[in-house]
């Protein structure tokens, strides 16, 4: 497997090793030992599978307290997907970075713990798996406001109105936010 930084330290693009031939293809898309010699020592307690139409956007989600570090990839159709830095203690606080996950790249993303993360579904019938450090605790998770011009997310809109929860429209702008020590 092949990680990548990202411009901003904490998330990571991950390739994995994929094995195809005229059947199809395999891929690990977990395997503990390799994820902690890449320096990833990572313990999931629940995973999440979601699948929307081209032009939902979900998020920007984090939990605070309790938070959540995510490992994700789509295994149909195709996303833009974001962490942004929600550590004040960060020379990089308020930053994003981001990248395009599908099904035919088998990329995934590691969005660490402190950073709030959302995606853009970019087909119809996309789904997006997404494995959790810490358990989902509605009482605790927290939307940030999606298109922030403090942040400045360059999100491939290409014409589209993006499709969002009542939730996700209504969120909070980062200077506003319960944000990370």
């Amino acid at each position: 497997m092949n990680v990548k930084p990202c411009a901003i330290p904490g998330p990571m693009i991950i390739e994995p090793r994929v094995f195809g031939d005229e059947r199809g293809f395999f891929m690990e898309s977990w395997n503990a030992a390799a994820f902690a010699e890449a320096g990833l020592d990572l313990q999931f307690v629940q995973d999440n599978h979601s699948r929307s139409q081209k032009g939902v956007l979900r998020g920007l989600h984090f939990q605070n307290p309790a938070p959540q570090g995510k490992l994700v990839r789509v295994t149909s159709g195709a996303v833009f997907d974001v962490a942004v830095d929600l550590r004040r203690s960060s020379e990089h606080f308020g930053k994003w970075a981001g990248v395009e996950l599908s099904a035919e790249n088998k990329r995934m993303f590691w969005v660490p713990e402190g950073f709030a993360h959302g995606f853009l579904t970019l087909r119809d019938d996309t789904d997006f798996l997404y494995k959790c450090t810490s358990s989902y605790a509605p009482e605790h998770e927290h939307s940030l406001l999606w298109n922030d011009p403090a942040i400045g997310i360059d999100w491939p809109l290409d014409g589209l109105e993006p499709i969002l929860s009542g939730k996700d429209a209504a969120g909070t702008p980062l200077d506003q936010i319960a944000a990370f020590a």
